[in-house]
């Protein structure tokens, strides 16, 4: 299987007058296709690492590659989700999903049937039209997740993206994702500090510990695919949630 990620004693510290360890020796390998969650505390360097693999920040010491190159700059090949979507206020739905692909010079015939085809993959075929202030929370965020999808990047890069809306919005969102990645099959790293989040969507979890973080466990998601918002509830998921707990307990120890 061909490797997506890999970091390699990866360490990230921030120069100063006290200078600031916020990762040590990382080490990282993600798959191709595989959907991996970095689970942790708050200020444990979830979004840094992210940062690191998307080319906004550099590596301090280690190696990091994406499919066996090094990392040294954004690129069309890594898109990131954030919190929140920053959509262009001024532009339609529609616009906004295609700004990417225009302004890469693309002609309209090149991207407009897969903009359509995104469009639909996120349930927002109807809202082509609406400005960003006519959508709900959840809505902006489907239209920043179709807007990254369009540009077919390989790997998805997701800092906590769903983590400013309210509970079931959330859920809604998450069952999205499943749909989308069931499909689509991109590489994923997904930031949550929500264990249940991370449960559903994840085929491999690696908790993070507090401050300078660094990888405690490296723990593969077992339970079936596909999944759905039922399977929150399911006895194997609470099993594995229990382990999880007791996981991050331990490494808080």
């Amino acid at each position: 299987m061909t490797t997506a990620i890999e970091l390699a004693a990866v360490d990230k510290v921030y120069p100063g007058n006290n200078p600031v360890t916020a990762l040590w020796k990382i080490d990282l390998s993600i798959a191709d296709g595989e959907f991996a969650a970095l689970l942790g505390p708050s200020g444990c360097g979830k979004s840094t690492l992210l940062n690191m693999v998307a080319g906004f920040e550099s590596v301090s010491g280690g190696a990091l590659s994406v499919y066996g190159g090094p990392v040294s700059q954004p690129g069309p090949d890594r898109a990131v989700v954030f919190q929140e979507a920053a959509l262009f206020p001024w532009l339609s739905v529609w616009e906004n999903v295609v700004f990417g692909p225009k302004v890469q010079g693309l002609a309209p015939e090149q991207y407009e049937a897969r903009a359509r085809e995104t469009l639909k993959l996120v349930g927002l075929e109807n809202f082509h039209k609406h400005l960003p202030v006519q959508l709900s929370g959840g809505m902006k965020q489907r239209v920043g997740i179709a807007r990254v999808l369009v540009m077919e990047p390989k790997l998805l890069l997701m800092d906590e993206p769903f983590g400013a809306l309210d509970a079931q919005t959330r859920l809604t969102m998450q069952q999205l994702l499943l749909d989308v990645w069931q499909q689509l099959r991109k590489t994923v790293i997904f930031v949550t500090h929500d264990i249940d989040e991370a449960i559903l969507l994840a085929d491999v979890i690696y908790i993070m510990s507090a401050r300078p973080g660094r990888i405690q466990s490296r723990i593969p998601v077992d339970l079936p695919r596909p999944r759905n918002l039922d399977t929150l509830t399911d006895q194997h998921f609470n099993d594995f949630k229990k382990r999880i707990m007791q996981e991050m307990r331990h490494d808080a120890h």
